[in-house]
């Protein structure tokens, strides 16, 4: 892996989107989340991106200003605020799905079709087994049987 990080990059395609952008990491994921998923809370985008409510009302303010997305009150419970992408933050999560689609295309290109399905059995291992084990608590150290 190290030889392979010395010759080509490693970065994921949404670290350059976010510097491409100038957006953060949450944010892009935010817009993604929103572009694919439709309006959301925002205890639900907090889980989503795996951060604090506290700091998803960060990322949401910084988008909302922009322009990105608007807050809505939900009337049968005016404490529950729902995130949705305005029509400009629509054509940004658009954009930002197409490029993540372009470059993970471009990576899988380098495998042959036996090698992608392998890599894709692989992954299905990989989800079906985080599925079935508990997340650690916040803090805990993963368990030796889950590394």
């Amino acid at each position: 892996m190290y030889t392979l990080g010395r010759r080509h990059s490693l970065r994921d395609p949404i670290a350059g989107l976010c510097e491409r952008f100038q957006f953060t990491p949450p944010q892009v994921h935010t817009l993604l989340w929103l572009g694919q998923d439709g309006a959301l809370t925002m205890g639900e985008l907090a889980r989503r991106l795996g951060i604090t409510e506290k700091t998803v009302t960060g990322v949401v303010d910084r988008l909302e200003r922009e322009g990105h997305l608007q807050r809505e009150r939900v009337h049968e419970d005016r404490r529950i605020v729902r995130c949705r992408l305005t029509t400009a933050g629509q054509e940004t999560s658009e954009q930002l799905h197409r490029l993540v689609n372009e470059a993970l295309a471009n990576l899988l290109a380098i495998l042959d079709g036996t090698e992608r399905k392998a890599l894709f059995r692989i992954i299905e291992k990989l989800i079906r087994r985080l599925d079935a084990s508990p997340a650690p608590e916040e803090g805990e150290a993963p368990s030796e049987d889950s590394t």
